[in-house]
């Protein structure tokens, strides 16, 4: 079994906070600035009707590559959330594993 250290697990924490709260907030970002991109296409837009200016909107290569950009942004920060929750794991497991110890040198165990 691997031997946890919480010292690694809180200064990875520490290192990579900064990180995924850029990319979180790329994220947010991005989420909200699809609203504008949306509404600059549909203002473009020659057609007639707004459901087919939203179609326009939709189908430009200006929101699509926001959406790509979206795509990314979730994944590195959906990537980074999950280490960081993994990071938070290891330092329970620590925990668990130290109050065991703790209980079998005392004949709790």
């Amino acid at each position: 079994m691997e031997n946890i250290s919480p010292y690694k697990a809180l200064d990875y924490i520490r290192d990579n906070s900064e990180g995924y709260a850029v990319a979180k907030a790329s994220v947010v970002f991005l989420t909200e600035y699809r609203k504008t991109v949306k509404s600059i296409l549909m203002i473009q837009s020659d057609a007639k009707t707004e459901s087919a200016k939203e179609s326009y909107a939709y189908a430009h290569e200006d929101y699509v590559n926001n959406l790509m950009a979206l795509r990314l942004a979730i994944e590195q920060a959906e990537s980074m959330r999950w280490k960081l929750i993994a990071a938070q794991a290891k330092i329970e497991v620590w925990r668990s594993l130290e109050a065991s110890t703790r209980a079998e040198i005392k004949g709790v165990g």
